[in-house]
């Protein structure tokens, strides 16, 4: 399918799988920090792969992502990723959630890196699950993999490596406000969806 040939309802239903994803996200991390968190509504959009890099601006933002792979009637990669300030924000809750009293500075970059695979992990598994609900169907889903580069290289790397099985994202930007603490902290998935897959998805949500 070429994006100029998907119709207004295709388009509105990839937001809407986006908006719900999205907040399946939020409320799974909310259960996870032990805290309220609260989501702008997510702006979704379906874009060619290779505009990604014009679609996010400043390339030499350094950041950090999560990947997955799924598997599965509605097979896809997704990822998860942050300005790294934003990323490490939300590190710094979820080790002060886990081990209470730990001093933050003494964090080895390895756990953290650990405790940022796990955030995105739920993020990204909590996301794929509210579109199954909505298809009815199952998945399984990659160990996660963690990135720290500019944001340039990594959506460079997306696009040779997920380009050469899928020619459309899904992207969803959200900002999350996490209870007590007063720093707004943003995130992006990037939904990259295999060939054949999105006319599954468009299927099951009678939009085909």
């Amino acid at each position: 399918m070429d994006m100029e040939n998907f119709s207004n309802m295709q388009l509105d239903a990839m937001r809407e799988v986006g908006n719900i994803g999205a907040g399946n996200a939020a409320t799974a991390l909310s259960v996870m920090l032990s805290r309220l968190v609260d989501m702008d509504v997510p702006k979704a959009e379906l874009v060619s792969i290779y505009e990604l890099a014009e679609y996010y601006g400043d390339p030499l933002k350094p950041v950090s992502a999560v990947f997955v792979r799924s598997e599965g009637e509605f097979t896809c990669s997704l990822i998860f990723f942050q300005d790294e300030e934003d990323a490490q924000s939300l590190v710094d809750l979820l080790i002060s959630q886990q081990m209470a009293g730990m001093a933050l500075d003494d964090i080895p970059p390895e756990m953290r890196d650990s405790a940022l695979t796990e955030v995105g992990n739920i993020i990204l598994s909590s996301f794929l699950n509210a579109i199954n609900v909505l298809m009815g169907g199952t998945h399984s889903i990659s160990v996660p993999g963690v990135a720290h580069d500019m944001m340039g290289s990594i959506l460079q790397v997306i696009a040779s490596i997920f380009g050469q099985t899928g020619e459309y994202a899904l992207i969803v930007d959200t900002t999350l406000k996490v209870g007590d603490i007063e720093k707004n902290v943003s995130g992006k998935v990037v939904m990259l969806p295999d060939p054949g897959s999105l006319e599954i998805l468009f299927r099951k949500l009678q939009v085909l």
